[in-house]
């Protein structure tokens, strides 16, 4: 006999061995199941005798709140032999209700009704769903079939518009509690991978030069490529260096400990995001998250020229960040000046404010692990920027005010400024806002 047939004979025993333990399993687990149905049926012949109503109402083998039993398989006739062909394998599932979700996924469903639960009409979220469905498809298995792509995005999606807690997504979709929870971290995840380098971008020479011109149009200040603000989002204690994370600002508003991890954003005159920063503890102030975002090193390197970015009077005054004069006794030029970046500075709370009103996930501590927090954060940034660009108009009862949030340094002086330079820019737009007719009368 060669090594090739002997090597054949071997594997064609094994396999038979490999077969028989396995039929034997197979039948031992079905006995077993089959002792367990056998228990439920006649604990629920007791309880008939006891109560002929409930007897009606009650499951033949269970009770409503329990499992239900799905018959799958165990293989071939041929594999499950001539003792246990009538034997199948069973899974226990629980039965739970996808009603509302096959509600809103029907074509009858009405475009504004699907607006007001998703925040995006029928066309945005297939146009999410179609850049979406290569990175969060799943095969069917032979236990159960896949979570449609659909219904996946739509339990992020939800999850962030309501910020309702796990279990209430869970019985709106379905699924189980941890199903929604691993759904929620996996579509935002693919949402920040393939959505934010499409619509979370610094914009293009041809594209800054028309931020400029609107902006420009509307205050009077040139060369103006954003707003830059910094928010705070509520956090629960972190274990580790809960410290840093700590919010003396919300914690005097509220008369409660408040932690926070903070989200710094650049927006267009649209409110668009172009550039953001997300996950830096919340005690500190908007200088230092400045001064560790990537955009603060493209400014230092040389790339932003010929543009500010305007910031409150929590940044410095640098060659391309603009903000306010601080000190007392302003020139009418200067209150002039001031009152146009105020204007400016407005257009950034108010993005940050149709941000979060939005996705109310953004308005209450998260359940999320503070390390997967900057992607679920990252993901509501891109889709305010899809709702945004798409022109997805908000109800009004979702309107958010923005509390004033920023952390300042006990001391900000005003020379806090690092350009003279920029000094004399600040000093000459003012002058110019002022000869221009473009200083507001109240404080003349």
């Amino acid at each position: 006999m060669t090594e090739q047939q002997q090597w054949l004979t071997d594997s064609n025993q094994e396999g038979a061995v490999f077969e028989a333990n396995y039929k034997d399993e197979v039948h031992e687990m079905n006995d077993y199941f089959d002792q367990i149905q056998s228990h439920y049926t006649e604990m629920n012949g007791l309880d008939g005798s006891r109560n002929k109503r409930a007897r009606k109402s009650s499951s033949p083998v269970t009770d409503s709140a329990t499992a239900e039993v799905v018959s799958l398989s165990a293989g071939s006739a041929d594999n499950a032999g001539p003792s246990h062909s009538g034997h199948q394998r069973r899974l226990w599932v629980k039965n739970r209700s996808k009603d509302w979700w096959d509600k809103c996924n029907h074509p009858d469903f009405s475009d504004e009704e699907f607006k007001r639960a998703f925040r995006m009409t029928k066309a945005t979220f297939d146009m999410i769903c179609q850049e979406l469905e290569p990175a969060v498809i799943k095969k069917n298995t032979m236990l159960r079939d896949a979570i449609p792509v659909r219904q996946r995005v739509a339990v992020c999606i939800w999850r962030l518009a309501t910020g309702e807690p796990l279990r209430m997504v869970s019985k709106r979709f379905g699924l189980g509690i941890s199903t929604c929870h691993k759904l929620v971290l996996e579509v935002c995840s693919a949402i920040k991978a393939i959505l934010m380098p499409k619509f979370v971008q610094w914009p293009d020479d041809n594209k800054l030069k028309k931020i400029k011109d609107e902006f420009e149009s509307a205050t009077g200040i040139p060369n103006v490529g954003g707003a830059i603000y910094t928010t705070h989002l509520p956090i629960t204690a972190p274990k580790a260096n809960a410290a840093a994370y700590f919010n003396k600002k919300h914690t005097e508003r509220t008369q409660k400990n408040s932690y926070s991890i903070t989200l710094q954003g650049i927006v267009d005159r649209s409110g668009v995001f172009t550039d953001v920063f997300i996950g830096l503890p919340g005690s500190m102030s908007d200088e230092q998250i400045l001064e560790k975002s990537p955009f603060y090193r493209s400014g230092i390197n040389g790339d932003l020229k010929e543009i500010w970015v305007v910031g409150s009077g929590g940044y410095p005054l640098m060659e391309w960040v603009m903000v306010p004069y601080s000190h007392r006794n302003l020139t009418w030029g200067q209150h002039a000046f001031n009152e146009k970046i105020e204007e400016i500075g407005e257009v950034g709370r108010e993005a940050f404010g149709r941000l979060k009103g939005r996705w109310r996930c953004l308005q209450k501590r998260s359940e999320v692990k503070l390390q997967e927090l900057p992607v679920v954060l990252g993901a509501c940034c891109v889709l305010h920027n899809i709702c945004e660009i798409r022109g997805e108009e908000m109800e009004g009862e979702l309107k958010f005010e923005i509390f004033d949030d920023q952390v300042i340094p006990l001391s900000v002086p005003e020379n806090n400024l690092r350009s003279m330079a920029s000094v004399q820019a600040r000093d000459h737009i003012a002058h110019n806002l002022l000869h221009r007719g473009l200083v507001a009368t109240g404080f003349l």
